[in-house]
């Protein structure tokens, strides 16, 4: 069977996973949610000319060291002066006050002495204006472009712009189906050849830190029925993954029983390791993905395929990880046929490949914040070399 390369796998895996609709969502619960449609402002901001500094509010012809000034009122932040500042006149005004009509400096606190409802200005008043215009920020009709992740500067943003629900796009619900008669839940007691699941719990983490919404459906045990069952927990899920079953043993049953669950392979195992047993397809038109059952092999995956996925069905720009070079600490010796995606550290711009790359090793996998990716048949490299790397 001819491999598919990870790029053309990338590609065939993200034209599986449609955009989702919209939803409208409470301002307070929309930060990290995925704005669907631009915001526009409703109002100017500010809404007046406001002072940026605590002092008083002048005439520009009365900025003269040492002038005295009458002070007539004062507009502080939330309130108003409702007159207007005339020759010779001041006003107190506090941080975000509105300037008042007639007034187009304001000098601060500090430059003025106060002697009752009289306030003298000093040798050095200074020149800054101290105001800011009416809609310097944003203006009635300005937009937030989209779609974007929303971030707490986007939230606040949309708060300013008086926005109170925001249109997101659907979280992608995520089933995740652990398969196999060897695997039991973690706080159970496992028998002498039995193991604890792990990878979902870890595929779970991974996709809600992207977006999506992921429900772990109870393990499916090596037979048919087992299966199909798994499967009916599974409807109404805008993605299904299947965790181990997808390799070639006798008790490996994702892919023999495609057609009887209506599943609609894509393509079969890709020229990557860790994760060369991945399927891809849908079932009655949901995306549907058969990851490796060891646990670093699904991660590498996730990664490499299923990240990017959940960022395309949430509409936003999809592709591979963002790629990082950094400079070896050690040689490497040429690699295979396959893509490599090497558990490794970066520190400081260098990249240390773990010494062991089984791809059962959890713990190799949690040492790592990246992978290191050698292209089919790279040649080896020698230490300080620069190699394509991506962060977790």
């Amino acid at each position: 069977m001819t491999l598919t390369p990870v790029s053309e796998a990338l590609v065939r895996v993200l034209a599986l996973c449609p955009v989702l609709d919209a939803e409208t969502v409470p301002l307070a619960e929309a930060a990290g949610r995925v704005l669907a449609t631009p915001a526009i402002a409703t109002r100017n901001q500010p809404p007046f000319r406001a002072s940026a500094m605590d002092g008083y509010a002048v005439r520009a012809d009365d900025l003269t060291p040492g002038a005295r000034l009458e002070l007539i009122g004062e507009s502080p932040a939330g309130g108003m002066f409702e007159g207007e500042v005339n020759p010779g006149q001041t006003v107190r005004i506090f941080t975000g006050g509105a300037v008042p009509e007639g007034a187009d400096r304001v000098v601060i606190q500090e430059n003025v002495a106060r002697e009752g409802n009289s306030v003298i200005l000093s040798a050095t008043p200074g020149d800054g204006q101290n105001i800011r215009p009416e809609g310097a920020d944003f203006k009635i009709g300005d937009t937030l472009s989209a779609p974007r992740r929303l971030s707490s500067a986007d939230i606040a943003l949309l708060a300013a712009m008086n926005i109170p629900l925001v249109p997101v796009t659907r979280k992608p619900v995520v089933a995740v189906i652990p398969t196999g008669d060897e695997l039991v839940m973690p706080g159970e007691n496992p028998g002498p050849t039995q193991i604890i699941t792990s990878n979902n719990f870890a595929i779970k983490a991974q996709l809600e830190a992207q977006g999506a919404d992921v429900r772990l459906l109870p393990i499916a045990r090596d037979n048919r029925p087992a299966l199909r069952a798994a499967f009916l927990l599974a409807r109404g899920a805008d993605m299904v993954i299947t965790l181990g079953g997808a390799s070639v043993g006798d008790y490996d049953l994702i892919a023999p029983m495609a057609e009887e669950l209506g599943i609609v392979l894509d393509f079969y195992k890709i020229a990557m390791r860790p994760g060369k047993p991945l399927i891809a397809g849908h079932i009655s038109g949901v995306p549907m993905f058969g990851l490796p059952g060891n646990p670093v092999s699904s991660m590498v995956c996730t990664h490499v395929f299923l990240r990017p996925a959940i960022d395309k069905m949430l509409g936003l720009e999809a592709g591979g990880l963002p790629e990082v070079m950094a400079r070896l600490t050690k040689p490497l010796a040429a690699n295979g046929p396959r893509a490599h995606y090497m558990r490794a550290v970066i520190h400081d711009g260098e990249c240390t490949p773990a010494e062991r790359q089984d791809s059962s090793l959890i713990s190799v996998m949690a040492d790592s914040n990246a992978m290191l990716i050698r292209p089919p048949f790279a040649e080896a490299l020698d230490q300080g070399e620069l190699v394509p790397c991506i962060l977790f």
